[in-house]
């Protein structure tokens, strides 16, 4: 089960919007008790919706801090390719170094391949960094179904991007530096922000639903660091967008030729 909704009050129940499997055999009214370092954690069902989607009660047992209970009862959710039980080790793995505010679905895998030593290297080659913030929900990793990819809607996603990121931003724009973001959500994070008659970013925070597809004019990204992703996904769109359709598909074959890895823990590439 994936849960990501706000929690208003950790130590009284909160609904969460989850992806619960078996999906179709939970109806609204069935309970489910997970278990794990000797406490236990309450869910209910309160409404269902499609593709797998429930809204869950959860509750922890009296006492005891809900999302300190998620901690000790959940696990990590590993690709299906690493076949293997999860470990606590992953925790710090499945997690990008500069990770702050908690909130995400899942972390942004793109920023998995960078550690400190490596950030540390660019910092001293005068490369400039600054952070974003973007909490990935479930809308990320749903499939396209339609026929047509206009169709489809991407589920509002929070982001805060400071002054000192988007100045951070201008800042380069304007000395003919290029702005290189880590990881699709990095880019839709920008490309949502509004400029200012001066060229300037805005600094802001709220929800995104913007979908990049073909035709979309890139106004602040330049560069792109970003996984393999999955067919028929809002990402794959995306990086079609960005680097031209011919030269994604001739990417893909060969990364299915080479037996690339995609999705979390998965092999990315750097488009310029």
């Amino acid at each position: 089960m994936t849960a990501g909704s706000p929690i208003p009050d950790p130590r009284s129940p909160a609904d969460w919007e989850a992806l619960v499997h078996p999906g179709q055999k939970l109806k609204p009214g069935a309970r489910m008790l997970f278990e794990g370092g000797g406490i236990q954690l309450h869910g209910e069902i309160l409404s269902q919706h499609f593709h797998g989607r429930r809204v869950v009660r959860l509750r922890a047992d009296a006492g005891i801090d809900l999302m300190g209970a998620i901690e000790r009862v959940g696990h990590v959710p590993l690709p299906p390719y690493i076949r293997r039980e999860d470990r606590p080790s992953d925790r710090d793995r499945y997690q990008t170094v500069y990770a702050r505010a908690r909130g995400s679905v899942a972390a942004p895998t793109a920023g998995l391949h960078f550690t400190p030593e490596l950030l540390d290297e660019l910092t001293s080659r005068g490369i400039e960094r600054t952070e974003v913030t973007l909490h990935v929900g479930y809308g990320t990793f749903k499939p396209i179904r339609g026929a047509r990819v206009e169709d489809h809607v991407v589920d509002p996603e929070h982001y805060v991007v400071t002054k000192g990121a988007a100045d951070a931003v201008t800042r380069a724009r304007r000395e003919g530096r290029r702005v290189i973001v880590v990881g699709t959500t990095t880019c839709r994070v920008l490309e949502s922000l509004e400029i200012g008659g001066d060229g300037r970013a805005q600094e802001a925070s709220g929800d995104t639903t913007l979908f990049i597809r073909p035709g979309h004019r890139f106004r602040l990204v330049d560069g792109l660091v970003t996984n393999f992703h999955l067919p028929q996904s809002s990402l794959l769109v995306l990086v079609a967008a960005f680097a031209g359709r011919e030269r994604i598909l001739a990417a893909y074959r060969e990364a299915v030729a080479e037996r690339y890895r995609v999705y979390s823990y998965g092999d990315a590439m750097l488009i310029l």
